[in-house]
């Protein structure tokens, strides 16, 4: 187009009525109406909620989170007493939240793979199995699944002075599973450092297999090389370096163990039942994706002489996880916000510590769900983006 046509194009004029007929326009227009309705029902309710504070003789503020908190917490991973503040114990909430979360993902990601997989077993044993797991448990509320393998940890364990006893290392009664704690020395580290490196060589190593596999064909051994690198080399460095790791065991002292790593019978139940619960629908998710793929796959791959584990690696999950990652991510998600019903035992997670105790101590009830309400947020969004992350990773890409 020259100059001179673009110069003979009559200019459009503008009216105010393309504001609302045009679909460009119309479209910002109702974005910004509907923004302003927004923000004005935050203000409404802040301006409401910070009115009825004032009439109760209540005012807004964080500062609480300072204060000795004067209550014990049973289970943690860092240094707590009641002499700490609010803001410590919500932070031991919090790592008992995200233990319980991560645990529960690990062993319902493994129990569903195996589940799915056994749904579509020929073997009608282990298929009926599999279906009548599934039907029952995820056709019960997770609530009940908590009370009840509580219930049965608490009352069939024995007491501690007659804990199952393995080794004099390891002792299970209805006080938790007590086993020995590691003590790491400096030269640990450099094992730490070697196992991190193990971890990056193996990326490295499979991404380059995977190069030469589309350039030539040509096969390398990645399982046995990441096993050595991530596994071996680790074990080697621990050995080098004179094993450089110290044990403290657990004893009884009292009613109860001293020492050690203790595993409360609250956490237990509250993994296992979450894990079992998520498990149910995580195997329905599989079984589904593996069966998305067209079996013409599989009979493809069979017929260039593919053996049936390097068909199911190479074929027939890369598929189908484009299929089971979307609804894997909201199971992972309902992981963790589940984990809130730990309450309802005894588990001092995020809900149960600054949602609870300190909620009730301080009477800042505002504040604290804002907190709780901000913590869920957060580690639903990380989840999510992660695993939107690794969707992105294994799509189709259309050529």
């Amino acid at each position: 187009m020259t100059d001179a046509t673009a110069l003979s194009r009559p200019t459009e004029s503008f009216s105010l009525s393309k504001l609302w007929y045009d679909k460009k326009y119309r479209s910002v227009i109702l974005q910004m109406i509907a923004m302003a309705i927004l923000f004005a029902a935050i203000f409404y309710l802040a301006g409401n909620a910070v009115s009825n504070l004032e009439k109760l003789g209540k005012t807004f503020g964080f500062d609480f989170l300072s204060q000795p908190a004067g209550y014990d917490i049973n289970q943690r991973l860092i240094e707590y007493d009641s002499r700490s503040s609010h803001l410590r114990a919500g932070v031991v909430g919090l790592l008992n939240t995200i233990l319980v979360a991560v645990c529960g993902i690990i062993l319902a990601t493994i129990l569903g793979f195996a589940l799915g997989v056994m749904r579509l077993s020929p073997n009608w044993l282990v298929n009926k199995l599999s279906y009548c797991y599934i039907e029952f448990v995820r056709n019960v509320p997770v609530l009940v699944h908590i009370l009840l393998i509580h219930g049965v940890l608490v009352t069939t364990l024995p007491k501690a002075k007659q804990a199952l006893n393995v080794g004099d290392q390891f002792f299970l009664s209805n006080r938790g599973l007590y086993v020995p704690k590691p003590i790491m020395e400096p030269l640990f580290y450099l094992v730490i450092a070697t196992f991190v490196g193990g971890i990056a060589y193996a990326w490295y190593y499979r991404r380059q297999a995977r190069i030469k596999q589309e350039k030539t064909g040509a096969q390398s051994p990645v399982f046995w090389v990441s096993v050595g690198a991530i596994i071996g080399a680790p074990i080697a460095a621990f050995l080098i370096t004179g094993m450089p790791l110290a044990w403290e065991i657990p004893e009884l002292k009292g009613f109860n163990f001293r020492g050690g790593l203790a595993l409360k019978p609250e956490f237990i139940s509250l993994w296992l039942a979450l894990s079992l619960y998520t498990a149910a629908f995580i195997g329905e998710i599989v079984r589904s994706g593996i069966q998305a793929v067209s079996h013409g796959q599989t009979e493809a791959a069979s017929a260039l002489g593919l053996p049936r584990g390097r068909t199911l690696n190479l074929v027939v999950i890369p598929q189908a996880l484009r299929v089971i990652i979307p609804p894997l991510n909201s199971n992972y998600m309902n992981i963790t916000k589940n984990s809130s019903l730990a309450i309802a035992i005894g588990y001092m997670d995020v809900v149960a510590t600054i949602g609870g105790i300190s909620l009730n101590q301080t009477g800042r009830e505002m504040e604290c769900m804002i907190i709780v309400l901000g913590i869920y947020l957060c580690l639903s969004l990380i989840i999510s983006s992660i695993m939107n992350w690794y969707n992105n990773r294994i799509k189709l890409v259309e050529r």
